[in-house]
């Protein structure tokens, strides 16, 4: 998984992506309209996860590199995990009340499957 990134945090680092007492990766929320509508445009890489709350479906059009996305309920389980390659549009996932996206392979490589329940801390 490649951890560089071309561009300034679009978010706030200042949290981390846990399952129960696992600290899983550090996490950006995109706090802002703004921010959301960014996501991961402009960048090479993400280390960790963005975080979008209010989200129920996303695109890759003028992404750099393929992403996971995991679509979460409002307790913050995982209801449905896609990979994504760039320029394609997600179903929307109509309980989803946040995503989460990470490069291409990072959920398979932390372990995460539908059914966790995935905290910001």
């Amino acid at each position: 998984m490649a951890t560089s990134s071309s561009s300034a945090s679009t978010s706030d680092p200042a949290h981390w992506l846990v399952r129960g007492d696992v600290v899983l990766a550090s996490a950006e929320v995109a706090g802002t309209r703004r921010q959301r509508a960014r996501g991961l445009l402009g960048r090479d890489g993400i280390d960790g996860v963005l975080v979008l709350d209010g989200v129920r479906s996303v695109h890759t059009f003028g992404m750099r590199f393929p992403i996971d996305v995991a679509f979460c309920d409002v307790d913050g389980v995982v209801l449905r995990i896609i990979t994504m390659r760039r320029r394609r549009v997600s179903r929307p996932v109509w309980a989803a009340r946040r995503v989460l996206e990470a490069e291409a392979g990072a959920f398979r490589t932390w372990g995460v499957a539908a059914g966790d329940r995935l905290e910001l801390k």
